[in-house]
């Protein structure tokens, strides 16, 4: 029992250590946290309502409906990102000193995860600001793929960064790869606007399927069929399930190969 909380503490302090050197010397410092997926929102929010307006149409709430997708296609791209490279960021600790890598993972998970939960107020602001209050239940799920988006996160993490000590393309085509999952997922459109069959197969990605149901939830109170829940939360633990397995086969490795 006093390891576990030894390990809590442990993950605790090395978030809050790279939450802070990550705006240490910025002018604006953890500001940036939030200017940064707002600037995003304000740019597109503006090509779509001013200049693409039909893009705009059909969508109620466009403004919220954007500003939610991109806060969590942010989180899945940070935390994904952090969580890969976080082994070899923290290459002193892994090489020097024995402590668990999966708690330097962790670690940079929960960084991505703080200045979500930051961003999340900024949602709430937008919201009230709009008159616009969402179901309890849709509140209730969003908060529920919310912690899903942190456990595909984490499942990647601990799948990749024992990889990324070996492989240090898979940072780029990781970048590349999140450029086609963002204009594969809805974040500025409504999924409803593309044919149904291509509906289908942008659902199989899971971030998709996620912001997709989430936007429906807090704007329409529009849930997915249970069977559809139920199949989209059995993935996802196979994912983590996934991530955990190879993790142990390949971080006892991971020093050697630093």
């Amino acid at each position: 029992m006093r390891q576990h909380e030894n390990y809590r503490e442990l993950i605790w302090m090395l978030a809050k250590t790279d939450f802070k050197l990550r705006y240490q010397g910025s002018f604006l410092g953890y500001v940036w946290a939030l200017l940064k997926p707002l600037l995003t929102f304000a740019i597109l929010n503006f090509v779509f309502t001013s200049i693409f307006v039909n893009r705009g149409q059909g969508m109620e709430y466009y403004s919220l409906q954007l500003l939610v997708g991109i806060l969590m296609f942010n989180f899945f791209s940070e935390g994904t990102s952090a969580g890969m490279q976080s082994l070899v960021g923290k290459a002193q600790l892994v090489t020097k000193i024995y402590i668990p890598r999966w708690t330097i993972i962790m670690a940079s998970t929960l960084n991505a995860a703080m200045i979500y939960v930051m961003n999340l107020v900024v949602v709430v602001i937008f919201f009230a600001w709009s008159r616009f209050l969402p179901s309890f239940p849709a509140v209730l799920l969003f908060l529920l793929f919310s912690v899903l988006i942190y456990v595909i996160v984490l499942g990647f993490a601990l799948l990749c960064a024992p990889l990324f000590v070996r492989f240090r393309d898979l940072s780029m085509i990781w970048e590349v790869l999140l450029q086609v999952l963002f204009y594969a997922t809805p974040v500025f459109y409504s999924l409803q606007q593309m044919p149904l069959n291509v509906q289908q197969i942008l659902l199989v990605n899971p971030i998709a399927f996620i912001i997709h149901f989430s936007k429906e939830a807090l704007i329409n109170n529009h849930f997915s069929d249970p069977w559809k829940s139920a199949l989209f939360f059995l993935t996802v633990v196979l994912f983590f399930a996934l991530g955990i397995f190879s993790y142990r086969k390949l971080a006892p490795r991971v020093a050697e190969e630093m």
